[in-house]
Parts: structure tokens; C-alpha cells; sequence
């Protein structure tokens, strides 16, 4: 049968291409080995390319061409024209393709799980009970057709897949080995119960000592090992490089002991003094008393220094610490803390070094070895006197805080909330700050700023108007009311403040018109102070009274210098000593304003040799004679130089005293001078016996009452 024209393979070949001859196909497919035609057997199959009638023609031009395409991530389906209403801004507006609508879902499963309470579920659980009790009667039918015919199989053990014509139970038994016990009996060991409270420094002395003993034995193992004989003479004498007898702590405290046994034997009348001594005058002297010369402390490395501070330690009362610095802008650099005892006048106890000029300190009342300091350059530190190493433990920086002028007083506070121990500064600078010692970092909070008040007749200066704070010189706590607290300032003014309320002063007292050097509170009375100042006076205060009347004055003419150093005595609440720049070490009682102790201070010979070799002194006074240069020149900066130096004292000319403090249980009165050394004085003839609080009280108030009279 003939195929049907335009259904056969010739209607859809592709234009332009043309069907291989008949004898070139069987050429090609004939054998090359006996030359037999095989194309009537075997056809090669033809391959036609089918060109859509739809298709862009290209030239060859345009086939060549390449075509760069950029493949993005946005998805073209998904819409970028929404257009929606917005109500708050009352206009259409198109809504952005949100972060979601280039999520592409690879594989999509439908949950098999269904709720119980829905109608899925319930249906499926119908065709489960229907199969169940489907099952059920068909094995009970199995049964009733069984128990007819009389056989006694098991319909539910037939189930099981076992063989049931050649299955058999077996069963294997084994021996058993006999059970050991063994038991042992021991007495319980003894326990002890143990309570304590353990603070953060407790806890930071045991990590200390941990760590001390580990390095310790880190140096040990590293160190050299000595030779066999020798190691044979320590184990025969029965010491090591562990029991070095010579360099343990125990010879050090021994030999601590021997220093102050020899030293105390060496000095054994002053010491009977100190114990014992009454002059014999006393007695014709009513109401004076005198001072008996007992120690003087000095060391080598404070010759050209000045003594600024003096603090006594609150747990050992033979133990007090010296803060050493100058003054003296131009002569400004290191400075030294010097931490003596009574019972060892030969050398310190400790030594500490600072970068600048030590001007206060002042040690904790509950932990007795961390000494707050500081410095004229600013800074605050705190040392800790066990320590071995010349080094504070925390110092004040640009980045917690720090004063940007001298520190005149430091102060010890209780502790704040967070139990962290926070001492107080003032400076000149005008800010009063509390400084807390929080892990590793001393931080800094402004108390107070010193405001700067002036009356209606003054004119504030060029540098006042500027600032707009004034410098503070000294401050008090006062002993009763922990958050009250009195600054004097560099312009003669006193202010209460508290620490509860830093906005503004509480009260200005007005009273001296120099510089306040020193306030102190009463240890007993909660209402009066003391103040001293450049203008040569001390005053005492009641601020219960102050604004109706002016306090009380103690001068006398032949002061003729700033008073720098005023202090309460802790034993005697009317007993208070003052010292002065024209070397004055006087001591008075409240009620009287004549002192009860006048004591003149000069140099020693020894003294003026040591001042003539230390730059700045002169046996010439400042601005004599100018010397044999002309202007400029050499000569010209010799006469500037001198303009700076100072007369060189003679041996009998009055000393300059810079600070005063009372021990805390005995009679024994502390100065400091402008040499770096530090005299300790017996007092005698005006000591108090102990009496209670309410009688030190009543004895000052009747002791003020009898001045105003």
C-alpha cells in the first residue's frame, strides 16, 4: 500500500538540506573485506534539525554577537507595583517588596497529624474501632468453628509466626556462684564545725599569699642546683634551699626585735622620760604646763624635703606615718612617705617613694595597713604598708578621675552601700571628691564644687570670674553627724556642706581674710571647730552661734606669721596646739586666750651646714647686691637666679614649722618642719585624766560660756 502523501518523512524535511544519494549509503556500509553489499540489511539512521516557523532569524553577523545577561537575585513574580491607601498620611502609596518574598519553597510536605477534637480525627478513630472489632469477630467465629470440629488450637498463639508443628520451648541453666559479702568497720572521723566571716580583703590576702607561695616555689625549682657535697652538709645539718635560716621571715621579725631592744637599751633615759618624767616646776605654773624634748626622726633622703602630713595609725599607737614634699612651686619633685615608730627611733619601718610631692595622708580606721595619699601633681593613691614592694596598690588617672591641682587633705569614710572602701579629697582645683576603691580601679565622684561667694563690696579677680569655683585648702568631717562636713578655702571663707545635699553650702562663715590652712572638728563636741589661716589667727567656732556673734580669736602679738597647722587633743576636748611659720609650738586651752605652751623652734648649726650646700640658699638675702655682671649676660641670669634664692638661716633663728599631731592614748605632741625632720615632744603638767563623753562636753561648754562672759 502506497504511504499517504504529506504524512511520510519527505514532507517534513527541513529546507535547504538534501537527501544523501542512494550509492554513497551503500558505499558506506560495505564490507572492506569480501566487498558484499549489506545496505539491504542495515540503514544508518538520519538526523534532521526541526526549525520552529515561530523563530527569530539571525544573520551570521548576529549569531556572532555575544550577549551578556545579568543574573540578579530579585524574583520576577513576585508583584512591585502594590498600591495601597494610607490612612495617616490620607494619599496612595507603594508598599515595598517585604524580606519574605524571595523565599523560593524547594519542598513542601503535609503534616500526618491531626487534631483530636477534629473531625478528621475522629473519623479516623471510628474506622481504628470498627477494624478492631471487625478483627474480634472474626476470632471469635475461628473459635466456634474450632471448638465444633474439637480442636484445642490457639487462635492468638497461631498468630505469633512461630511453627507451631515443629516448635519446641528449650530452656538453658547455668551455676550460680555463691555471694561474698565483706564489710568494714571504722571509726567515724572527727569533725568540727567551723563558722566565720570572711571579708574582700581577707580574701584577697589568701589569694596574695597562694600566689606568693607558688612563685616562691617557681623561683626554687628554676633556681641553680648546688653541687652533691653541699647538698650532703644541708640535709646532714638539716637545712635546705626551703629552711634558709638566715633569709626567713622568722630571723627578719627576730632581728626587727633585736633593733628595737638595742636601740631602746642605747636610749633607755628618754625612754624612762616618756614613762615617768614631771618637772618639778609644774606645780608653781598654774594652769601652764611645759614640752619635753624626746626624739628626733629623720632620714637622709629627706634633707631637702619638707614634712606636709602626719597621720597616726589607729591599731598601733607607736606607729605613725610621714608624708614629705615642698611647697615651693619652683622646687617641685619626688616625694617620699616615711612610716615610723616609737619604739625604733633609728630608721623607718617603711618607705614608699611617689612621682610628686606627697602633701596629705591619712590611714583607714578599720583596716589599719591601707594609707590614702596625696600628691601635689593631682593624683591619689593608696598604698598598703605590708606590702614588701615600693608600690601602690591603687592610683588615680585621666580615665577614672583625677584633680587637676595640688591635694591638700585626704580623708577616710565610712563605707558606702556596696561595702567598697571610699575615701574623700579636696583640692585646689574647687572640687571636694569621693574616690572608691571598686576592683581594680580607684574611680571618682564630685562631692561638692566650691562655688565661689562673693560679698557685694568685693570685686571677684580676672582668674575667679573665669573658673567661678574657689580653691580649697582643707576639710573636716564632723566625729557625731557622718554626712556633715566643713571646707576652707584659699579665699579666707569657711562653708558647712553635706554630703546628702552637694547643690549649695549649708552656711558660709566668714572670719579670717587670708587663706584657711587647717579646720579641725572637736572629738567630743558635734558643734564646734577650729580654723587657721595665713592672717596669723586661730579661731574657734559654734555654728549654732555663729550668725550672732563672731567667734573667738586666739593670737598673740609675737606671732608675726601664718598659723599652718591647728589639731585637737583626743584626750582633752578644751586642749587644742597650733604651729606656725615663725617656728611657734603653742598649745592652748579654750578658756583662756593666752596659750598654756610657748615654744620657739630655731635652728641647729648642723641644720644651716646642710641648707648651704642645697640649691636655693644664700648667705646674701634676695635682692641685694646684684654681684659684677652687667645686664645680660652671664651676669644678668646670675642676679634672675637670685631673685629666687633664699637667706641662708644661722644657727638660733626661728624654724619654720609646717604640721602638729596629738597621739591618740598618750602625751606625746608631733611637728614637722621645713628640713624634713620630725620632733616628738612629751607634754607635761596640762594632761587629762579619762573621763566619759558627757563630761568632756560639758567641760567645753563651760569653757566657751566663760568666754563670752
Amino acid at each position: 500500500m502506497p504511504p499517504k502523501k504529506g504524512r511520510g518523512r519527505k514532507s517534513r524535511k527541513p529546507k535547504g538540506r538534501e537527501e544523501a544519494p542512494a550509492d554513497a549509503r551503500s558505499d558506506a556500509v560495505r564490507d572492506r573485506d569480501d566487498g558484499r553489499d549489506v545496505g539491504a540489511d542495515f540503514a544508518l539512521p538520519e538526523t534532521r534539525t526541526i526549525i520552529p516557523e515561530d523563530q527569530v532569524k539571525l544573520s551570521e553577523k548576529e549569531m556572532d554577537e555575544d550577549v551578556t545577561r545579568v543574573l540578579t537575585a530579585n524574583d520576577p513574580n513576585v508583584p512591585a507595583n502594590i498600591i495601597v491607601f494610607h490612612y495617616k498620611d490620607r494619599e496612595y502609596k507603594r508598599l515595598p517588596p517585604g524580606p519574605s518574598d524571595h523565599v523560593v519553597f524547594h519542598l513542601e510536605l503535609d503534616g500526618a497529624c491531626l487534631h483530636i477534637e477534629s473531625d478528621a480525627a475522629k473519623a479516623q478513630l471510628a474506622r481504628q474501632r470498627q477494624r478492631e472489632e471487625e478483627e474480634e469477630e472474626r476470632k471469635k467465629a475461628v473459635r466456634a468453628a474450632l471448638a465444633e470440629v474439637g480442636d484445642d488450637v490457639d487462635v492468638d498463639a497461631a498468630e505469633s509466626g512461630k511453627n507451631q508443628f515443629n516448635y519446641s520451648e528449650r530452656a538453658a541453666q547455668t551455676f550460680n556462684n555463691a555471694v561474698k559479702q565483706r564489710g568494714v568497720t571504722t571509726e567515724p572521723p572527727e569533725t568540727k564545725v567551723f563558722g566565720a566571716t570572711v571579708s574582700q580583703w581577707e580574701v584577697y590576702d589568701s589569694y596574695m599569699d597562694e600566689w606568693e607561695r607558688v612563685q616562691h616555689e617557681a623561683d626554687i625549682d628554676k633556681g641553680p642546683r648546688r653541687p652533691a657535697a653541699m647538698s650532703v652538709k644541708a640535709s646532714a645539718g638539716g637545712g635546705g634551699d626551703d629552711d634558709d635560716v638566715i633569709h626567713s621571715a622568722a630571723m627578719g621579725k627576730s632581728l626587727r626585735i633585736m633593733e628595737r631592744m638595742v636601740n631602746q637599751n642605747a636610749e633607755d633615759e628618754i625612754y624612762q622620760d616618756f614613762k615617768y618624767w614631771e618637772d618639778a616646776s609644774d606645780q608653781f605654773r598654774d594652769g601652764e604646763g611645759s614640752l619635753l624634748p624626746l626624739w628626733r626622726f629623720a632620714d637622709g633622703r629627706t634633707r631637702r624635703k619638707q614634712v606636709t602630713a602626719l597621720a597616726w595609725n589607729p591599731a598601733f599607737p607607736d606607729l605613725f606615718a610621714v608624708g614629705y614634699g615642698t611647697y615651693d612651686f619652683m622646687k617641685q619633685g619626688s616625694g617620699l612617705i616615711c612610716v615610723y615608730s616609737l619604739k625604733n627611733t633609728s630608721h623607718p619601718e617603711f618607705m614608699f617613694t611617689t612621682d610628686s610631692g606627697v602633701m596629705c595622708l591619712d590611714f583607714h580606721p578599720q583596716h589599719h595597713a591601707l594609707l590614702a595619699v596625696g600628691c601635689y601633681d593631682g593624683t591619689v593613691k593608696v598604698f598598703d604598708v605590708r606590702k614588701k614592694e615600693n608600690t601602690h596598690i591603687f592610683v588615680s588617672d585621666i580615665k577614672t578621675g583625677k584633680h587637676t591641682d595640688p591635694v591638700w587633705q585626704v580623708s577616710w569614710q565610712e563605707e558606702d552601700l556596696a561595702k567598697d572602701l571610699n575615701f574623700f579629697s579636696v583640692s585646689s582645683d574647687g572640687r571636694v571628691a569621693n574616690w572608691i576603691m571598686s576592683k581594680n580601679e580607684l574611680k571618682m565622684e564630685t562631692v561638692m564644687l566650691l562655688k565661689l561667694v562673693n560679698s557685694s563690696a568685693e570685686e571677684p579677680d580676672e582668674e575667679t570670674s573665669l573658673t567661678g569655683l574657689a580653691g580649697g585648702s582643707c576639710f573636716d568631717f564632723n566625729r557625731m553627724t557622718e554626712h556633715l562636713f566643713i571646707v576652707g578655702t584659699e579665699e579666707g571663707r569657711i562653708h558647712k556642706c553635706s554630703k546628702a545635699y552637694s547643690g549649695q553650702y549649708l552656711e558660709t562663715y566668714d572670719g579670717h581674710h587670708m587663706a584657711v590652712y587647717a579646720v579641725k572638728w572637736n572629738t567630743y563636741h558635734p558643734r564646734v571647730f577650729l580654723s587657721c589661716s595665713a592672717d596669723w589667727t586661730v579661731k574657734l567656732w559654734d555654728f549654732a552661734s555663729a550668725a550672732q556673734k563672731p567667734p573667738t580669736t586666739y593670737a598673740t602679738p609675737e606671732v608675726n606669721d601664718a598659723v599652718s597647722d591647728v589639731v585637737w587633743s583626743p584626750q582633752n576636748a578644751t586642749l587644742f596646739a597650733s604651729v606656725t611659720c615663725d617656728g611657734r609650738l603653742q598649745v592652748w586651752d579654750v578658756s583662756s586666750l593666752s596659750p598654756v605652751v610657748n615654744l620657739v623652734v630655731t635652728y641647729t648649726k648642723e641644720e644651716c651646714d646642710i641648707l648651704s650646700k642645697q640649691p636655693g640658699y644664700s648667705a646674701a638675702a634676695a635682692g641685694g647686691a646684684g654681684g659684677e655682671g652687667g645686664e645680660g649676660g652671664e651676669g644678668g641670669a646670675t642676679d634672675a637666679a637670685k631673685k629666687h634664692e633664699k637667706k641662708l638661716p644661722s644657727p638660733g633663728d626661728k624654724k619654720t614649722l609646717s604640721t602638729v599631731s596629738f597621739a591618740h592614748n598618750a602625751p606625746v605632741l608631733v611637728t614637722g618642719d621645713s628640713v624634713g625632720k620630725v620632733d616628738v615632744y612629751r607634754i607635761v603638767g596640762i594632761e587629762e585624766t579619762a573621763k566619759s563623753l558627757d563630761e568632756q562636753v560639758e567641760k567645753l561648754t563651760q569653757a566657751v560660756s566663760s568666754l563670752e562672759m
